[in-house]
């Protein structure tokens, strides 16, 4: 199993249960592991009963399991404020406000919360991904993950034409220096131009690395909406060079007893076939297979009930305790 593994999907299917179920699985198995939320919602600490925050923290009763919450606002402003202070570096006094005043404008642009986020997980995969076997990432929903994951091409080839153009720029102020003058910008130790490259570089480490050492799976309910959309990610991820690992179907209807004959035992049984019959439809039109179908539970996915999601998973973890193997029927792995 690679390193990376995300789990995404629609709002509200349960991306968040499967993947601290799947990290906490890990870390049972051996596998020293950091689960990291990316949505704004911030279930993690609902999970495991326990707060977090933006750095790694241990996951009270689970060894070798860490989790932290990435929050999109608090990263935005980290992330405008080294751009102000990066720019504030290169300018003269009298641009500072200037910077100033179109930074706060950008604060609600579009795309602004996606590069924040952006930054933001990459630079874990970078400084966390050496300290854990595993990193699973609970992302935001479907819509904002497919964004954040083409920023990589679109911000690298236009880092590339902001190269070019600095580099045009230095090359014309050297060629204008006369005689025994100094040129005004020389192109080695151009901050700039550093600037640019170290940018760069971090693009190519986020798309080599999304390509090359992660999973993707996403979450899905079996209703129709779900359904949909999850084929429209696929087709997503595809466009993006990305390949689907696997789909989890959540929020399952138990079906009542056989003997059972009541009104709410009538209503479980025909929810249940509608949903049997949407599930058919995702094993016939969808490449990538269903690793779990998970019923729907009265108490909350916490403590032995995440266990016993974690054992529905059929995703590998890659330690000594367990290869990912269910049963052939995932769901009788929950009655």
């Amino acid at each position: 199993m690679e390193r990376f593994v995300f789990f995404g999907g629609k709002g509200g299917v349960g991306k968040t249960t499967v993947s601290c179920a799947y990290a906490s699985r890990c870390a049972n198995d051996g596998v020293r592991t950091l689960v990291v939320s990316t949505d704004p919602a911030h279930s993690v600490s609902d999970v495991f009963d326990q707060q977090f925050g933006d750095e790694p923290a241990p996951v009270d009763g689970i060894d070798g399991l860490d989790a932290m919450e990435i929050d999109p606002e608090d990263e935005m402003q980290r992330h405008l404020q080294e751009i102000r202070e990066s720019l504030s570096e290169q300018v003269s006094a009298a641009m500072v406000s200037e910077i100033n005043r179109q930074l706060e404008l950008s604060h609600g642009t579009p795309g602004a919360y996606e590069a924040a986020l952006f930054d933001a997980f990459v630079s874990v995969m970078r400084e966390e991904g050496e300290a854990y076997d595993r990193v699973v990432f609970d992302t935001a929903p479907t819509g904002s993950t497919l964004r954040l994951l083409e920023l990589p091409d679109f911000l690298g080839d236009w880092i590339d034409r902001l190269l070019y153009k600095r580099r045009q720029s230095i090359d014309l102020f050297e060629k204008a220096a006369i005689g025994d003058m100094e040129p005004r910008r020389l192109m080695d130790g151009d901050p700039v131009l550093e600037r640019l490259q170290r940018r760069k570089e971090f693009f190519e480490f986020a798309g080599d690395t999304m390509r090359e050492d992660a999973a993707f799976f996403l979450v899905l309910n079996p209703d129709q909406l779900s359904v949909n959309e999850t084929e429209r990610a696929i087709e997503g991820f595809g466009e993006r060079d990305l390949r689907v690992r696997g789909l989890v179907a959540n929020k399952l209807t138990p079906e009542p007893d056989d003997d059972e004959e009541g009104r709410g035992a009538r209503y479980l049984r025909e929810k249940a076939a509608t949903e049997r019959d949407r599930l058919r439809q995702v094993r016939e039109r969808f490449d990538p297979p269903l690793v779990a179908e998970i019923e729907s539970r009265t108490s909350e996915v916490r403590g032995d009930v995440l266990a016993e999601v974690a054992a529905a998973l059929d995703v590998e973890t890659g330690g000594d305790g367990g290869d990912g193997e269910v049963a052939e029927d995932p769901a009788s792995a929950e009655r």
